[in-house]
């Protein structure tokens, strides 16, 4: 073996360990918030559930999310009743029954605590869920969970844990268990309402 046939043959070897070293690193969050932060506008359809203690059946909804990174989200429910929420920097605007309510966040930590976890997973914004939530990842790019749990005492007091399921930079799905007991599991499909 000639001394560029062996230097060759060690080479080859060496690319191949870095690169198996390369595709074997793992998954974290890290990598979620990036795949995340590059992210752009885009539709889904979604279909959620509540199971509430005081109901014997889940009270089901569905309707159309759009998400315009990095800080608007709506959320277009058509059935059972027609009703829009939008997240729009620091304000929330509900429209329900032909009425429009305005809050700011900054009025109701509680609040703005469960719903920027949403807008950050999708923005990609870790340092803001970090400030909100102890995160935990599980599975790989192609089929992840990420587990938030409440820092904040006075959003632990609403929410227990929020968990997304995940498939590359999309939220397929979204489990959020209230402190007393309830629940809701939002089931979100890529593309617009037909």
């Amino acid at each position: 073996m000639s001394h560029m046939s062996g230097l060759r043959t060690g080479l080859c070897l060496l690319l191949c360990v870095v690169a198996g070293s390369v595709a074997a690193a793992p998954f974290g969050i890290a990598q979620l918030m990036q795949m995340m932060a590059e992210n752009k506008p885009g539709n889904a359809t979604f279909s959620e559930k509540k199971y509430l203690a005081v109901l014997d059946k889940p009270v089901e909804s569905s309707g159309e999310l759009r998400f315009i990174p990095p800080n608007r989200l709506e959320k277009r429910t058509v059935k059972p009743k027609p009703e829009m929420l939008v997240l729009d920097g620091d304000q929330i605007q509900v429209e329900r029954r032909g009425k429009k309510h305005v809050l700011q966040l900054a009025n109701y930590p509680e609040i703005s605590g469960m719903v920027e976890s949403i807008r950050a997973t999708l923005a990609g914004d870790r340092a803001a869920l970090e400030r909100v939530y102890r995160l935990s990842l599980q599975g790989g790019s192609n089929a992840w969970v990420l587990n938030l749990v409440p820092l904040d005492a006075r959003v632990a007091g609403i929410v227990t844990r929020i968990r997304m399921e995940g498939v590359r930079d999309e939220v397929r799905r979204m489990e959020i268990l209230l402190a007393d007991g309830d629940r809701s599991v939002m089931q979100i499909r890529p593309g617009s309402a037909p």
